[in-house]
């Protein structure tokens, strides 16, 4: 079994290298002091500007100095160009075998959901009704476009 004592890619103590990598950024000044850290100099310092009088904002302020809380955000948002997509082509008319076939399925399923509409028995409108879904759906089937549209788009625009 390998353990991570074993590698020979990563450092032997890793609490040593962890405590080494924090003691860098202490002493670049990138680390906050977490108010519940066992730190008494920040609690101090707090307790020592509750303490003094409010004196007025300083000037020379840097604004980068700033916290995510102290950004305000502008008036008005700046109409960033968004896509507004064109109005699609309207559908197109269906051709007449189309509608026939529609027609036909229909027809089909009248008779077999009333029977009584055509004037003959249920156990002669169930195959006939059958048949007419069959035969509608085939010929739309049969009818349809092969092949991408002939229209000469190939879709790409610059």
């Amino acid at each position: 079994m390998n353990t991570r004592h074993d590698r020979s890619d990563g450092p032997d103590d890793i609490d040593a290298a962890f405590a080494e990598i924090v003691a860098g950024l202490e002493r670049e000044g990138g680390v906050v002091k977490w108010p519940d850290s066992g730190d008494d100099s920040g609690q101090a310092a707090e307790k020592a500007t509750r303490e003094e009088p409010a004196s007025a904002p300083d000037d020379t302020s840097d604004d980068t100095a700033q916290g995510p809380r102290d950004w305000a955000p502008s008036a008005e948002p700046e109409d960033e160009g968004h896509y507004e997509p064109p109005e699609p082509p309207p559908l197109p008319t269906p051709r007449p075998s189309t509608l026939g076939g529609i027609v036909v399925i229909a027809i089909g399923l009248l008779l077999l959901l009333v029977p009584a509409l055509a004037g003959i028995g249920s156990s002669s409108a169930l195959p006939i009704g059958l048949i007419a879904v069959s035969a509608g759906i085939i010929w739309l089937l049969l009818r349809m476009r092969q092949g991408p549209p002939t229209s000469g788009d190939d879709g790409a625009r610059l």
